[in-house]
């Protein structure tokens, strides 16, 4: 049969090759199968065609390109039995046969590196084989199998030569097992005839001595059976006695069983109830923690980064002191709050000004920028050049800076993110928008959060938990200007 073809342990041993069963010159099963694979192999333009294999041969071959895995180099192994080299030795052959069968017909490289290191194992045996002799006391298994690995000339007729002898053996060995069988047969059919005889003298003796006997138990079998009619009485108000007492005592336990089980549920549902508190308010603890310890370092650089912005000197005047004083427009902050107004969502300095506020953290949703500045990139080129302008913006800033791509375009083999850059991917069945909320709302209330996306959903949302929504554009000009 070819390597990589099952076979039917239910068909005799010479049906078990490709097609329909064949029968070849002087009678052999598969010679003319093998005759037509020799006359495929040799037209002109065909690939050269598997042999017929005998299934001892198929395995011995699986078992020599197991064992030489774990030798070969990573590179020289086919990627479908890289997995398959990690297994045990007594599991590779049992259970990557399949694989195997179907690399060594189908890479004829893999097979050739196969080849080298089983006939260095071979010694002898493998020299003879490559130069297409089959030693008398070699087995035929092993040169066959030696002789499909290698491949030397006339290596398809040491092959047919190889399956003959292992189907003579075969042969050889059932007819040597019915001749066995039978003089078992006949050895204990005389046993069984001996033995009939001296048992039958041996009954008619019993025989005699029974019908003595056979007289005197009638006559106690009719003694009995007054004393057993009396017995069944008895029994009988016994049993109704017992009856009534099983069903009282069945009754009662039912009951003590019901009980039991309605203790236990509520006793589950009680330790469950407890369970669930434990946990809930473990993870609440947790969250608020986090989200305190957050909000006070917030709050801490802030007051400490406001006092050294201000420069404030020690005041003589109270706030109560200026509650007389009229309340005038001034001319400057005039000026400052008109050139507020005009900066809008795209503009560059209103994101410098955001993220110069202290422990500020920038959200930016990643194809939303991408497409939108460099879309004639591919996806990959994109998230590089995105994720390196906002490295630099994190080195320059030292801001907390995270980036959200929608998890369905990942791809494997991301570099490393700058340092000061967190890159995630939503989850199957969210979207980046979805996940950007998620971040805004894990925030602490007074955390200055600014969200760059052009998505006014994204936008309107994140505005609704106190973060600063800008457009893409302000961070397109804000890295084309680094």
């Amino acid at each position: 049969m070819p390597l990589a073809e099952p076979h039917d342990d239910n068909l005799p041993r010479e049906e078990q090759v490709v097609g329909k069963p064949a029968v070849g010159k002087a009678g052999h099963p598969g010679a003319a199968e093998a005759a037509g694979d020799r006359e495929v192999a040799t037209q002109p333009g065909l690939p050269e065609a598997e042999p017929s294999l005998p299934e001892p041969v198929r395995q011995r071959i699986v078992s020599l390109t197991a064992a030489a895995l774990p030798g070969l180099p990573l590179d020289e192994v086919p990627v479908p039995l890289r997995r398959v080299a990690k297994f045990a030795p007594n599991r590779r052959a049992r259970l990557g046969a399949p694989v195997i069968a179907a690399q060594l017909a189908a890479d004829p490289l893999f097979r050739q590196r196969v080849t080298a290191r089983a006939l260095a194992d071979a010694g002898d045996l493998g020299a003879a084989v490559i130069e297409g002799m089959a030693p008398a006391a070699a087995d035929p298994v092993e040169v066959a199998a030696l002789a499909y690995l290698a491949r030397p000339s006339g290596w398809r007729d040491l092959i047919e030569a190889s399956g003959a002898a292992v189907r003579a053996e075969a042969d050889t060995a059932v007819v040597a097992e019915l001749v066995r069988q039978a003089e078992q047969r006949a050895t204990r059919a005389d046993h069984d005839r001996a033995v009939a005889r001296v048992e039958a003298d041996k009954l008619r003796d019993e025989l005699a001595r029974v019908r003595e006997e056979l007289g005197q138990l009638r006559e106690e079998a009719r003694q009995l059976n007054r004393t057993l009619r009396d017995s069944q009485a008895r029994e009988r108000r016994a049993s109704e006695l017992l009856a009534t007492e099983r069903g009282r005592a069945n009754r009662a336990a039912a009951d003590a069983d019901a009980e039991l089980r309605r203790s236990r549920a509520r006793l589950a549902e009680a330790e469950a109830a407890a369970g669930v508190a434990r946990s809930s308010a473990k993870e609440a603890r947790s969250v608020d923690d986090a989200r305190l310890w957050l909000l006070l370092e917030t709050i801490g650089r802030a007051a400490v980064g406001l006092r050294r912005e201000l420069a404030l000197d020690p005041v003589d005047k109270l706030p109560a002191d200026f509650v007389a004083d009229a309340f005038t427009d001034s001319p400057t902050a005039t000026a400052a709050g008109a050139a507020a107004r005009a900066q809008d969502t795209d503009d560059p300095a209103r994101l410098d000004q955001l993220l110069a506020l202290p422990r500020a953290h920038l959200v930016v949703d990643g194809y939303n920028v991408t497409k939108r500045g460099f879309g004639e990139m591919s996806l990959e080129q994109q998230r590089k050049r995105l994720i390196t302008g906002l490295g630099g913006i994190a080195a320059q800033t030292g801001d907390e800076v995270t980036v959200v791509f929608d998890g369905a375009e990942r791809m494997h083999g991301l570099p490393p993110a700058p340092r000061g850059v967190r890159v995630l991917f939503s989850r199957k069945g969210e979207t980046a928008d979805e996940l950007i909320r998620r971040l805004v709302r894990a925030e602490p209330p007074g955390r200055p959060v600014v969200v760059v996306s052009s998505d006014r959903e994204v936008a309107d949302g994140v505005r609704r938990h106190g973060a600063y929504p800008l457009g893409a554009d302000s961070l397109l000009r804000r890295l084309a200007r680094s």
